[in-house]
This record gives structure tokens, sequence and C-alpha cells, in this order.
């Protein structure tokens, strides 16, 4: 069940990172790809700075964190 959760939050995630960032979604596929690795970025970061994320809404928080974290960085690559 953890894995579904996993999914379905990197998919809010990276929709709402595209929202936020671009104005609209990118799409199921993309959504997820970018939630997922934002998931990763954001748990990486709020380790270094000994935050923590607790249930759904705190993982969904840190994961759109990330995800918006990952679409800034593209966007800087993507301009050079």
């Amino acid at each position: 069940m953890g894995f579904i959760w996993s999914i379905i939050i990197g998919i809010l995630a990276g929709f709402l990172a595209g929202k936020i960032f671009k104005g609209e979604g990118f799409g199921l596929i993309v959504n997820l790809i970018v939630g997922v690795v934002g998931s990763v970025l954001g748990g990486w970061l709020f380790i270094l700075l000994g935050l923590s994320a607790n249930g759904i809404i705190g993982n969904l928080i840190m994961s759109t964190i990330g995800a918006l974290l990952l679409l800034w960085i593209i966007s800087l690559i993507k301009k050079k």
C-alpha cells in the first residue's frame, strides 16, 4: 500500500508543481516522474535542513517543494 500512496503523492506533487511553476500540469506520466524525482530531492533537502515530513500532507508538501526545485533547475539548464 505504501508504493501506491507514493505514486499518488508523486502525481499530485508533480501536478501542483506544474500548476505553480508553469500554470498547467504536464500530463499524468510527466507529473508522476517530476513528482517522484521531486520527492527524492525534497526528502534529501529536508534531511539536510533537519526537517521531517510526517503524514500524507507532510509528504505532499515535501514532494511539491522538491518538484518545484527540480523544475527550477531544469529551467536554468534550458536557458543555457
